[in-house]
C-alpha cells in the first residue's frame, strides 16, 4: 500500500475540497467543504456526547435518500450550521441536487454538516463563520493538495493544550482503489502521549513518520481559560472518509462506524461528553464502473469490505498526525496555543 499522489482525500476520484478561514483578530475560525460533483452514497456515525449536525438522519440506510452533493465541516458551533445554506444555494445554481421538478434548477441539494466548538477562541464570541463562507469554500474546491493545519475549519481548532487543525491522508490499495480521510482535530483529549509522542505516528505507512522520535521537552502547560466562556471545555473531532469502491448505504454507514477506531488510536480520551465526534463516509463510484455496490450482507464481499474499512480507519489516524504536524502556534486573548512543532522541537530528527 502506498499513499495517493497528494496523500489526501482528494486522491479519491470525484472528491474536491475547498476551505476558507479568518485568523485576523478577533477571528480564529473557518469552514471546510467536501464537494462531490457526481454525488456519493454517504453514511454517518456520531459518537461524541455533544454533536452539532444537520441533515444526518436521511443518511440512515433505512431512509430513501440516494446520495449527497457536499459535506460541510465548520467552526462556529451550532451557529456554523448556517454555512450549509449558502452551499445549497451554490449547488442549486448549478442544478446539483435531488431533482424535484421539471425546471432546470428544480433541485434540492443534500448537504450534511457537522460543526466544532471554537467560539471565542480569537477573542470575540460573535467572530464566527458567516453564512456565505460555505459558498466561498465550495467555490474554491479542487481535487488538488489539501491545505493542512490552520486552514478552513481547523483555524481555531485545538487538541487539549496544543494547536489542532486540518489533516488529510490517503492510501492506494493493491487492487488500485483509493481510500482517503479528512479530519478537523479539535479534541478534549490529547493527540500526544505522556512522553510527547503522537499516538497515531505508529500507524504510518512504511517510513512515513520515521522522522519523528521521542522528544526531550516537558509537556506544555495548558493555557488558562480554554474558552472565553464559563463552563466545561467544548470541542469535537469531525471527519470524512471516502473511497471509490462502490458501497451501498449500509456498507457506507459501516465504514463511518469503523473509522472511529482511527480516532481512538490517535486521541485519548475520545468520544467524551464535551466532544461531538462525528464521521461521514462517502462512496463515490467512478464513472463507467458497472460493478454492483458492495453490501454487508453479501458473504463474498466481506474480505474487500474489511480491507476498505481498515484502510479508512488507518487513513484517519494518519490524517490526525498530519493535522498536528502542520498546525501552527497562535496567540489568543486566553493565552498562547503552541503547535506540536513548537512545543516539542526535539521530536524531529535532524540526522
Amino acid at each position: 500500500m502506498q499513499p495517493g499522489p497528494h496523500n489526501a482525500i482528494t486522491d479519491v476520484p470525484g472528491v474536491l475540497v475547498g476551505q476558507v478561514e479568518r485568523v485576523d483578530a478577533p477571528y480564529l475560525t473557518g469552514t471546510t467543504v467536501v464537494h462531490i460533483p457526481t454525488t456519493a452514497v454517504a453514511g454517518v456515525d456520531a459518537r461524541g456526547g455533544a454533536p452539532g449536525t444537520r441533515e444526518t438522519d436521511l443518511l440512515a440506510p433505512v431512509n430513501s435518500n440516494p446520495g449527497v452533493n457536499a459535506i460541510v465541516l465548520t467552526g462556529g458551533s451550532a451557529y456554523g450550521l448556517d454555512t450549509a445554506g449558502s452551499v445549497m444555494h451554490w449547488l442549486e445554481e448549478r442544478s446539483e441536487g435531488v431533482r424535484v421538478g421539471q425546471g432546470e434548477k428544480d433541485v434540492v441539494p443534500i448537504v450534511p454538516t457537522a460543526v466544532l466548538f471554537d467560539l471565542g477562541r480569537g477573542g470575540d464570541f460573535k467572530a464566527r463563520p458567516e453564512p456565505s463562507w460555505g459558498a466561498d469554500a465550495i467555490a474554491a474546491a479542487s481535487d488538488g493538495p489539501v491545505a493542512l493545519g490552520n486552514h478552513g475549519a481547523g483555524a481555531g481548532a485545538r487538541a487539549r493544550s496544543l494547536k489542532g487543525g486540518v489533516g488529510s491522508a490517503s492510501v492506494r490499495l493493491d487492487d488500485g482503489t483509493t481510500v482517503g480521510a479528512l479530519v478537523i482535530v479539535n479534541a478534549a483529549g490529547s493527540a500526544v502521549d505522556a512522553d510527547g509522542n503522537l499516538y497515531g505516528a505508529r500507524y504510518g505507512l512504511g517510513e512515513e513518520f520515521a522522522h519523528l522520535r521521542t522528544p526531550t521537552e516537558a509537556p506544555p502547560t495548558a493555557a488558562p481559560g480554554r474558552n472565553l466562556i464559563p463552563g466545561p471545555s467544548m470541542n469535537t473531532v469531525i471527519a470524512v472518509v471516502a473511497t471509490d469502491v462502490p458501497l451501498d448505504k449500509a456498507a457506507t454507514k459501516r465504514m463511518a462506524m469503523i473509522a472511529h477506531d482511527g480516532l481512538a488510536r490517535a486521541i485519548d480520551p475520545i468520544h467524551t461528553l464535551v466532544d461531538g465526534d462525528s464521521i461521514f463516509a462517502l462512496s463515490t463510484k467512478v464513472a463507467n464502473d458497472d460493478r454492483p455496490r458492495l453490501s454487508v450482507t453479501d458473504p463474498t464481499a466481506l474480505a474487500q469490505l474489511e480491507g476498505v474499512y481498515a484502510a479508512g480507519a488507518r487513513s484517519l489516524t494518519r490524517a490526525i498526525v498530519y493535522a498536528m504536524l502542520a498546525a501552527e502556534s497562535v496567540e489568543t486573548p486566553a493565552g498562547a496555543i503552541p503547535s506540536y512543532r513548537d512545543a516539542y522541537p526535539s521530536a524531529f530528527r535532524t540526522d
